[in-house]
């Protein structure tokens, strides 16, 4: 097992087993302890996109499976998750898209635009 296959396997273990678990907060403002964030901002605003967006990417990175269920809200999930997914490691993009065809088959951006 290579350390991509490691990587990948500490984050399918933290994993929820299904996206309806995801019950956090959808708007206000967030404090994360310290072992999601350990330097720099530590409360997001929910409701300005780009610090929702940085939360997001901080829990998806660190949480653990109970962090991923307390900070997470499913439908914001895939809501973000199009822009989300270029934001966060390709391991852990893959281990959420593998593990929820939700994810998988939302619409990706294109960064072509097409021609008429």
């Amino acid at each position: 097992m290579g350390p991509t296959d490691l990587r990948r396997a500490r984050f399918a273990r933290r994993v929820p087993a299904a996206l309806s678990e995801l019950v956090g907060p959808q708007h206000g403002v967030v404090s994360l302890p310290l072992h999601l964030v350990w330097s720099g901002l530590t409360s997001f605003d929910l409701d300005q996109p780009r610090l929702r967006m940085s939360y997001y990417r901080s829990v998806l990175a660190e949480g653990q499976h109970d962090d991923l269920v307390r900070y997470l809200h499913h439908d914001l999930l895939v809501s973000l998750w199009p822009t989300l997914r270029m934001l966060i490691s390709r391991d852990v993009r893959e281990v959420w898209e593998s593990s929820f065809a939700e994810l998988a088959d939302r619409p990706r951006r294109s960064s072509s635009r097409s021609h008429v």
